[in-house]
């Protein structure tokens, strides 16, 4: 099976030269290829590997029955199989770990042993982890995992680093892209814009070198995660999640992409729905994207709880869930209709949140003045605009203008052209938006 090549790759080879490592919890939402990748790691980095799957062998619930100590638990592990040898060059790999949160306790005795490396894993870790990180709080270390960014669907694609640092190259020139290099890119970044990052998805489109089988296995993560829901959450909140979910790409279809809890079923409130919002994006299904106060720094706290934007946090979620008319025109001639604004402002957001930021927005009240994201430096606050189609941008001059504003002194818009600059405002492909966070802290040539 092809194996795509992964940013979590680099993180475990790093954490393995740190003599000083602890256990590490990999978290991320099912299905983005945690186990996958960490198999492979231990494949080429250990002489044994010890594999134990909650879900698969729930009997290894019972290792901890004599408490928490790692010679009680590899004795009881034996026990379960005699064939499991803890021999000196021993990972230890407990997956599925939102089954059986408990062995996190186990965690700050292996972390104290010293003896063995122990990686866990599991989905829906979020809902889980309050339990999870009291157990476990200082003995181990967190990576959170996504579906594939475009930066490794561009590996995936036989692109090297080389590729991706002549893409950040231009842009910190701001050097425009040959037509060949614009092309390329724009039509690779509209295959994932359909496709999302899901591995299973990517692998097949790689495989084949079309969308053949695409929307099928897109449908089938989407029913994953359906179950996933009824499995997971408590009793009545089954039903309001779902119904916040189904609802997404509906409101995200609007011009006012404010996620409106009054349009999801009659006589809904606020705050009957709130830690359903909340358990998706826990879930690492959803991105929030809230409404700051004032367009100004600090952004944490600088916020309201009540206002928000939601996007999937894989484009393909979105793309799955479009009607069969919708479907056909999209795969057969690549054209997004109503949902093109959204599907770029929601893959947008997906690209900044796999690049490490959180997601805000800001609206002014009693007028047309609104920003789609805000990202930050040390010291400036940068409006973010995702133009669908070509034209002023009104409200990015404004914030850009106003002494109001004192934070901000420039703007970036992401678009279907090409690279370019006017009036402090930095324009960029919409593929572009993965390296948005390394270009701002790199050293631009053209300021």
């Amino acid at each position: 099976m092809l194996y795509l090549r992964r940013k979590v790759d680099e993180y475990l080879k790093v954490w393995k030269t740190n003599n000083d490592r602890k256990p590490l919890i990999v978290k991320g939402s099912r299905q983005v290829g945690k186990t996958e990748s960490i198999r492979r790691f231990g494949k080429h980095n250990y002489s044994n590997i010890i594999e134990i799957n909650f879900v698969e062998e729930p009997v290894y619930k019972m290792i901890v029955n004599d408490g928490y100590k790692v010679n009680d638990i590899i004795k009881n592990i034996s026990r379960i199989d005699p064939s499991k040898k803890f021999t000196e060059d021993t990972l230890i790999f407990f997956d599925e770990l939102q089954e059986f949160p408990e062995i996190a306790t186990a965690l700050k005795f292996f972390c104290m042993d010293g003896r063995f490396d122990v990686i866990c894993s599991g989905s829906m870790l979020g809902i889980q982890y309050k339990r999870i990180e009291s157990n476990s709080v200082g003995y181990k270390a967190d990576y959170q995992m996504y579906s594939l960014d475009f930066e490794e669907f561009l590996w995936a694609k036989g692109y090297d680093n080389s590729f991706i640092e002549e893409l950040l190259e231009h842009m910190k020139a701001m050097q425009p892209f040959n037509e060949l290099t614009l092309k390329i890119c724009n039509n690779f970044f509209l295959d994932y814009c359909i496709l999302g990052g899901m591995p299973a998805v990517v692998r097949e489109y790689i495989a084949k070198d079309t969308f053949e089988g695409s929307l099928e296995t897109q449908r089938q993560l989407l029913a994953d995660y359906k179950e996933d829901i009824r499995k997971y959450a408590d009793g009545m909140d089954q039903t309001r999640i779902l119904n916040v979910f189904n609802h997404i790409p509906v409101q995200l279809a609007k011009d006012n992409k404010k996620f409106q809890i009054s349009k999801v079923t009659s006589g809904a409130r606020f705050k009957d729905y709130r830690g359903c919002i909340e358990w998706l994006r826990d879930a690492g299904i959803i991105n929030i994207c809230y409404c700051l106060h004032q367009a100004e720094l600090p952004l944490k706290g600088n916020y309201d709880e009540t206002k928000y934007k939601i996007y999937f946090a894989d484009s393909g979620l979105f793309v799955a869930m479009l009607d069969d008319e919708a479907q056909e025109d999209l795969r057969a001639n690549k054209n997004l209709g109503v949902y093109k604004g959204a599907l770029y402002e929601n893959i947008v957001g997906e690209a900044l949140v796999k690049s490490g930021y959180e997601l805000y927005y800001y609206k002014r009240e009693n007028s047309t003045l609104e920003e789609d994201f805000f990202v930050r430096t040390a010291s400036e606050l940068i409006p973010v605009e995702v133009k669908a189609v070509n034209g002023r941008s009104k409200s990015l001059r404004t914030l850009i203008d106003s002494k109001k504003y004192q934070d901000i002194s420039y703007g970036v818009k992401f678009t279907a052209g090409n690279i370019g600059y006017s009036e402090k405002i930095y324009s960029f492909p919409y593929f572009c938006a993965f390296l948005l966070k390394r270009y701002l802290k790199s050293e631009r040539t053209h300021l």
